[in-house]
């Protein structure tokens, strides 16, 4: 039986090789010199992120807010200005090889060569990185993405959303603990989309990080437990995204009344700032804050009005409701 002091090393050794957090940003900046006639350009000001281990991270953003920039700068195409990148534990200044091995990357653009196939495309990235022939996962990782059957095609007779999917594939060839996706639905139908978000959220149970940017808020919110937003080079916003959701603290209740609306409205509703909507004016609308208003003020409020309700939504704030308000009031 090993001794306290042996597995005090162990459990040492372990914590190193797995750090509390797959990626650390401090006061990242960049700032693209100026030249032909242009201002020098910020692409980055002073952003500060942590992505916890094991989590399914969001990086929202509008164009040109720096998303790409970020992750360049991780992946070491581009270089920082200031500030500092760690990687799986490694900065990418002191320890490149080691903080680029920790990562793997599905860019937006679709580069690919034409004339390799799946199973050539997957081999040769593997032997970039180093995996030995008896380590690589080749077949397994395509039949993981659905491009089994097109193992030996050539790369250019594969449809746009099946080339997305080999993007993701490459990625993967060297069992990186951390996978950043930029924009990886761009282009997939719904079928393809819902299989390849199967298969990351596979990988993300398996201890995967996976760091997401889309502009398919809905997604975001569908999968991801941490949020952060960027714009105009800010960290705009970091949280859960639950926290993010609360933090409108804003809903909308719409009830369906027998025939129209009363016009005006009862003085219990126009309180509320009711309004009709609806061609035939049978719908009304109360936007409210739960922290303020219960639920329960509002139904008194249709009862006191007198009038027959024949149906009741609510409506939730969600991922696209923070989004707008943020990346608008740093306009």
């Amino acid at each position: 039986m090993p001794d306290t002091a042996t597995l005090t090393r162990a459990t040492a050794s372990r914590a190193a090789a797995y750090p509390d957090n797959a990626i650390d940003i401090a006061h990242l900046t960049k700032v693209y010199r100026a030249r032909a006639g242009q201002a020098a350009k910020t692409a980055l000001d002073d952003v500060s992120l942590t992505v916890p281990r094991g989590s399914f991270f969001a990086l929202l953003g509008p164009n040109g807010a720096g998303k790409s920039t970020l992750i360049n700068i991780m992946a070491g195409l581009v270089m920082k200005t200031s500030g500092s990148a760690r990687i799986w534990g490694h900065d990418i200044d002191r320890n490149p090889r080691q903080s680029r091995a920790a990562i793997g990357i599905v860019p937006q653009e679709l580069n690919l060569d034409p004339f390799f196939t799946p199973r050539e495309l997957l081999e040769v990235q593997a032997g970039l990185y180093g995996v030995p022939a008896r380590e690589r996962r080749t077949l397994e990782i395509l039949d993981a993405v659905g491009l089994a059957d097109k193992a030996d095609a050539y790369a250019r007779t594969l449809s746009g959303g099946m080339r997305r999917r080999l993007l993701v594939a490459k990625a993967m060839v060297h069992t990186p603990p951390i996978l950043v996706l930029d924009e990886p639905t761009a282009g997939v139908d719904i079928e393809l989309r819902q299989q390849l978000w199967s298969y990351v959220k596979d990988l993300n149970a398996r201890g995967t990080t996976i760091l997401l940017t889309t502009h398919y808020l809905e997604e975001a919110e569908t999968l991801c437990d941490r949020t952060a937003i960027i714009n105009k080079g800010r960290v705009a916003a970091c949280d859960t995204t639950r926290n993010l959701l609360q933090r409108l603290d804003s809903k909308t209740v719409i009830v369906t009344v027998a025939g129209s609306a009363p016009d005006p409205l009862p003085p219990s509703l126009a309180a509320l700032g009711a309004q009709v909507k609806g061609a035939e004016r049978d719908q009304i609308c109360v936007r409210y804050r739960p922290s303020e208003t219960p639920i329960g003020a509002i139904l008194d409020a249709f009862r006191g009005a007198d009038l027959e309700m024949t149906d009741l939504v609510t409506e939730e704030t969600d991922l696209e409701d923070i989004f707008l308000q943020l990346t608008r009031d740093a306009a």
